[in-house]
């Protein structure tokens, strides 16, 4: 997996995880990795949430074949929140998915940012995460921590961890409890999730809009702070473009270099001779 950073700084992906667990291993495939990264780092002020869809094994080893990027209903540094209408979406997606694969796909967890914050579940997500727990047992939560960098190094770090949650042993509190978590390679993204991350830019446009109509609406508002407000709805637009569409575009490049090498001989021997001429 690749990073860039705009800046003349290394960034360093870290897996957390704590041994010892007795609870289940997810399999996270590496397309659907790359659409939750895209989507936790596209906002630095506030938190995303997605769902994750995939199936689960006998042996309770989660595979995660792609993820659904929601709509945030209320938009917070330290909190996210979705309608209930996206979840029943979600459910309705992974119906979809299930025929189309003919597998047994649902919806098997969700995962959300930590922007400038530790990775670790709050109190707040361990609470959560069990409820979900109360309707699927094997249901996962995952936490992509960004945008933190060390001081002395000037390194940026992004960390991420899989977690459930078990009663604690006194009193009626829950903690949480790390699942393994591994990233499985693919040599290209998926279908599903080429289509999930082209929705990113659309959902961020729509979230953005959605602001703006609100505070709009206001009555008491003179004409210079509408206008105010006006163009920092159109800066905030302009700046999709190079935080979020210039990652997918790279991506989608990618894609189409590997799918003419693979399925077209004929532009095969272009790109080869291509190559040896430029060596030349």
């Amino acid at each position: 997996f690749e990073l860039s950073h705009s800046c003349s700084k290394q960034t360093k992906l870290v897996k957390t995880e704590r041994t010892g667990s007795i609870y289940p291993a997810v399999h996270l495939e590496s397309d659907a990795f790359l659409v939750c990264m895209n989507h936790a780092l596209s906002t630095e002020k506030e938190e995303v949430m997605g769902l994750c869809i995939g199936e689960v094994e006998i042996s309770r080893i989660v595979h995660i074949h792609s993820v659904i990027i929601l709509r945030r209903s209320d938009k917070r540094k330290d909190r996210v929140e979705i309608s209930p209408e996206q979840l029943s979406a979600a459910s309705t997606e992974a119906e979809r998915l299930a025929d189309m694969t003919g597998r047994p796909m649902r919806v098997v967890g969700w995962y959300h940012s930590h922007p400038h914050i530790t990775v670790w579940p709050s109190h707040v997500d361990v609470r959560t995460q069990a409820m979900y727990q109360m309707l699927d047992q094997c249901f996962v939560g995952l936490i992509f921590s960004c945008f933190i960098e060390d001081k002395n190094t000037k390194t940026g770090r992004v960390l991420y961890t899989c977690f459930q949650s078990v009663q604690a042993q006194k009193g009626s509190e829950y903690e949480r409890v790390e699942i393994p978590i591994h990233v499985v390679p693919r040599e290209a993204i998926g279908k599903v999730c080429l289509e999930s991350a082209v929705e990113l830019p659309r959902i961020l446009c729509q979230e953005e809009q959605d602001t703006y109509r609100k505070i709009h609406s206001l009555a008491h508002l003179d004409p210079v702070t509408k206008i105010h407000n006006g163009s920092v709805f159109t800066k905030n637009l302009c700046n999709l473009k190079p935080d979020v569409c210039s990652s997918l575009n790279v991506s989608i490049c990618k894609i189409k270099h590997i799918l003419l090498l693979h399925w077209d001989p004929k532009i095969h021997r272009l790109h080869c001779h291509c190559t040896l001429v430029l060596k030349q």
